[in-house]
């Protein structure tokens, strides 16, 4: 009888965040296979827990793949780390669960941090549908066409991104999606400098043009709005706006606050009630 693939899904930051059932796995399998055992091992002796230890990451996961396959059909059981988050997830792990799908070796998820989706819930952005991206490729053509043919995506979009390449990838974004689309941009989460911003890509980009970007990036890009929810006229979102500069709500966030809700250019918007407001 085979034994059991384990997906432990391991803190992104806040060790706080890993569960009594996480460590319980850990303490139960005959072995971990783990992304990076250097990172790994800080975490076993965290939590006091002693068990071997073989690597398992994107440079020898064909190999080290079968190893751990062959140790699981002989009834041994295993319990796949990342250096954090969940594994399988934008991760090698989803070829050894495929291998373990097709000779019918059990898998199960033990769950926990997952950066994408808690990125997303803090994002402010529709959460009913969305779209993991990960990381962008590095090459220049083919991360342009990819990020093309996103143009019309609706639902809300996710991105890996460190932060040497941030610049860069906010610059691609703004070109291909527009300077008025919606992001959130999640940095260092669950740890000590937590940060969550929600602005415009237009704005995010022109702000770490001189700004060093610092932590790991999740990027929570809004999708398109559909055509009908933009069929607004530029003359009823301007009044929309002197509503709200009615209310005592400042010019700059009442353009951006209805651009957000119509589809409008929020330049526009600011223009059109700047000038009527004379």
């Amino acid at each position: 009888m085979s034994g059991t693939l384990y997906l432990v899904a391991t803190p992104i930051g806040n060790l706080g965040d890993f569960s009594p059932r996480a460590a319980e796995t850990l303490r139960t399998v005959d072995f971990i296979a783990a992304e990076d055992t250097r990172v790994s091992v800080k975490l076993l002796n965290h939590f006091n827990i002693k068990k071997p230890l073989v690597s398992y990451h994107e440079h020898n996961h064909v190999t080290a793949g079968q190893t751990v396959l062959s140790r699981l059909l002989a009834g041994e059981s295993c319990a796949l780390v990342t250096d954090a988050g969940t594994p399988a997830i934008s991760d090698p792990g989803e070829d050894l669960v495929r291998l373990c799908g097709e000779r019918g070796v059990e898998v199960i998820a033990i769950p926990g941090c997952c950066a994408a989706v808690n990125a997303l819930a803090v994002s402010g952005l529709p959460t009913g549908r969305f779209t993991f991206e990960g990381f962008l490729t590095v090459n220049k053509k083919s991360r342009r066409e990819h990020l093309e043919r996103l143009k019309d995506e609706e639902r809300t979009m996710i991105f890996h991104e460190a932060p040497h390449k941030l610049r860069t990838t906010l610059g691609d974004l703004r070109a291909a999606f527009g300077p008025e689309r919606r992001i959130s941009l999640c940095r260092e989460l669950t740890k000590l400098h937590e940060q969550t911003w929600r602005t415009t890509l237009g704005e995010a980009a022109d702000y770490y043009e001189t700004n060093t970007p610092k932590g790991e990036y999740v990027l929570v890009v809004a999708g398109r709005r559909r055509s009908e929810e933009a069929a607004v006229t530029l003359e009823e979102g301007t009044a929309q706006v002197l509503a709200l500069l009615n209310q005592g709500v400042r010019l700059k966030e009442a353009a951006r606050e209805v651009a957000e809700h119509t589809g409008l250019s929020k330049n526009e918007l600011y223009a059109a009630a700047l000038e009527k407001g004379r």
